[in-house]
């Protein structure tokens, strides 16, 4: 099917189409999320005035910062990556984990990776549970990390 032309010839990716690959851990189903947040970094400042300049203050990069990563999916019943986030959280069995999150084209092929590095689990919880509701079970992983990289 060919495709409609777009202005300017580019047409920005969708952010719906992506992956989770926790390397050495998880298995076909852990791959798959409903959202991916955190995957920001940003830098430390020191604000430095100079003698006679009224105007502005110097300001200097320090060191880089990235907050938690946070992860949602449909609860698993079967889940390596879960059994690998309950080790660290139950007993205290902490093993940093290297994560790719892929964003993917039409044909399913990666356009961007992000590889985090270094990567446990801080915190795991589970979507209200309601028999009023007619929802399915959220779960939530927030992961500390220590940096990551693009390709």
């Amino acid at each position: 099917m060919a495709k409609a032309p777009v202005a300017g010839g580019y047409y920005p990716p969708v952010g719906f189409h992506f992956k989770v690959e926790f390397v050495g851990i998880g298995n076909d189903n852990d791959i798959r999320f409903q959202s991916v947040a955190g995957l920001t970094v940003e830098y430390d400042t020191e604000s430095f005035k100079e003698g006679g300049e009224n105007r502005f203050e110097h300001k200097l990069p320090l060191r880089t910062k990235y907050p938690d990563l946070s992860l949602k999916r449909g609860m698993l019943t079967d889940s390596k990556v879960i059994k690998w986030c309950l080790d660290a959280l139950q007993n205290r069995e902490f093993k940093p984990a290297q994560i790719n999150v892929i964003l993917l084209n039409e044909e399913h092929q990666p356009l961007k990776t992000w590889n985090v590095y270094n990567a446990w689990p801080k915190k795991w919880s589970v979507s209200d549970l309601n028999a009023q509701d007619n929802s399915i079970v959220i779960e939530t992983l927030e992961l500390s990390y220590n940096y990551f990289t693009v390709n």
